[in-house]
């Protein structure tokens, strides 16, 4: 059996974002002998703000970056959007990189993983609107991982990482199964 690759997608680009320390467990979590999990950082991506002169469903690429953005996101069979809720939204450099492309994300599987004070059901739900529009492959396992006050240090930053996100490691796994399901 093939190993199949996803990626998870760090949607925030917030200079104190935690997102970062959730998609390094998520990957430790995801990663099994059968399924492949890269991350990919949008702070390092850096997508200009939609500046291709055709649409992104023509898929007439000319601009480097963008054409970058396509060979990374193509090598994948499967993503893990993983951001948090801004005012009952997802971040904006999230939104740029679904919109940058368009065929490479149709009927892919995708998953959520919000976060926020209360979860990020309400980011989640304005996003899924986007996938259905992209016609991505909405997968039944999406996290909402609550952040709390008392498992953060003065800088937003977890406390200990693996106690904090513990309760969602069985979520985890189902995920991990069912993209292993779809993939193979």
């Amino acid at each position: 059996m093939s190993v199949s690759k996803i990626a998870i997608i760090i949607g925030s680009t917030r200079p104190s974002r935690i997102s970062p320390s959730i998609a390094q467990w998520l990957q430790t979590n995801l990663q099994t002998a059968d399924l492949a999990v890269d991350l990919i950082d949008l702070a390092k991506v850096d997508l200009p703000l939609l500046d291709e002169a055709a649409m992104p469903s023509d898929g007439n690429y000319t601009l480097p970056h963008t054409k970058k953005w396509h060979d990374l996101i193509t090598g994948y069979q499967g993503y893990v959007l993983l951001f948090p809720q801004y005012n009952w939204g997802y971040p904006a450099p999230l939104k740029n990189a679904l919109d940058c492309l368009y065929s490479e994300w149709r009927h892919k599987p995708v998953s959520m993983v919000s976060y926020g004070g209360h979860g990020g059901f309400q980011a989640a739900l304005a996003l899924s609107l986007v996938l259905r529009g992209l016609k991505m492959r909405w997968l039944t396992n999406n996290l909402e991982i609550t952040l709390k006050p008392d498992e953060l240090d003065d800088n937003g930053q977890f406390k200990d990482a693996e106690q904090a996100l513990a309760p969602y490691k069985f979520d985890v796994r189902q995920l991990s199964a069912e993209f292993t399901h779809l993939l193979h």
